[in-house]
């Protein structure tokens, strides 16, 4: 297990002379990423890092070239992840929401093909009309960041009221969500088929952009928006992002909305992870929606761009949003 204490993190991985270099994979921003070597292996005593928790991984260079990128032997945590697990170390600062402890209740869940494909989650089986939670990459969401695990236990415990969750899968993400004016349209028809009283639509990284992009498209879709560390680039910020395929898209819509007349004002809840690229375009855009008029809340949290980072952020930011839409 990494030992840490209030300034530095040391790693130390066993090696019996098979390989020519260790390197530290991670996201939180740390400079010092070369292991080096000592008695019995490999040993990197770096920065600590910003954060309340950690993902990483070790990159292995082998004697003949190759490279390897594997777990920490010697950490026995481990975290999911949409690229596979990953080692994580928790700092003693760090404590996992409290409603995971909590029983989820079992819901009805049920699925409809099409554009987008979704996965239905209700508290009971029924149409009977409900706040309808929108969601982007929901069957994501809801596997590696127990997403209706906290909407089940929370109306169970009652901080929530009953509702409706629509996983929405992403099918080709990188085009879906990268300001597609069709995908929007779609998702809008959907929205307005479904029987609901109110509308959240929520979303992570490209999928919080794609979610403020049909709300500004559709002023109707959502009474309010839940947005995690969304992808808004802007050149002033993201020019390291402009090999992506539709950065060009993205800062125009950006800077269009920068410029623009809010359609139809919502509330919104951004969270944004504080060690994480996109903070500084979190920032921004919670200040764009705040002069436009939009009730806009922001959280920086002490983590990075990871599913457990945008889990532990669900309460309170969005139970106070469902609390405030759905009363």
């Amino acid at each position: 297990m990494p030992a840490f204490d209030s300034s530095t993190v040391t790693f130390d991985l066993p090696d019996r002379g098979r390989l020519a270099g260790v390197r530290l994979y991670q996201e939180v921003g740390l400079r010092t990423l070369d292991f080096e070597p000592v008695a019995g292996g490999w040993r990197l005593v770096t920065a600590r890092p910003p954060v309340s928790r950690m993902e990483y991984l070790f990159e292995l260079l082998h004697r003949d070239g190759n490279r390897e990128t594997v777990l920490d032997p010697g950490n026995a945590r481990r975290v999911a992840g949409v690229f596979g697990d990953k080692s994580v170390l928790e700092f003693e600062d760090y404590a996992p929401p409290g409603w995971l402890a909590e029983p989820p209740r079992e819901g009805h869940r049920s699925g409809t093909a099409g554009r987008p494909e979704v996965s239905w989650w209700s508290p009971e089986a029924g149409d009977e009309p409900l706040p309808l939670l929108l969601v982007h990459d929901g069957p994501e969401y809801d596997a590696l960041a127990s997403l209706t695990h906290y909407v089940s236990a929370g109306i169970a415990a009652g901080r929530l009221p009953r509702l409706r969750v629509a996983l929405l899968h992403p099918g080709e993400r990188n085009g879906s969500y990268s300001v597609n004016d069709d995908y929007a349209d779609a998702l809008a028809a959907l929205a307005r088929e479904t029987p609901a009283t109110v509308r959240i639509g929520m979303g992570t990284s490209l999928g919080a952009l794609a979610m403020l992009h049909a709300h500004r498209r559709h002023p109707d879709l959502a009474d309010a928006l839940f947005l995690q560390s969304g992808s808004f680039f802007t050149d002033a910020f993201d020019r390291h992002e402009r090999r992506f395929p539709g950065y060009a898209r993205i800062t125009a819509f950006v800077e269009e909305v920068g410029r623009g007349d809010p359609v139809r004002p919502v509330p919104v809840a951004l969270t944004c992870g504080g060690a994480e690229e996109n903070l500084r375009n979190n920032r921004s855009m919670a200040e764009i929606l705040d002069a436009q008029g939009y009730k806009v809340t922001f959280r920086e949290t002490r983590d990075v761009h990871n599913y457990t980072a945008w889990r532990d952020a669900f309460h309170p930011s969005l139970t106070r949003l469902l609390q405030e839409v759905c009363a």
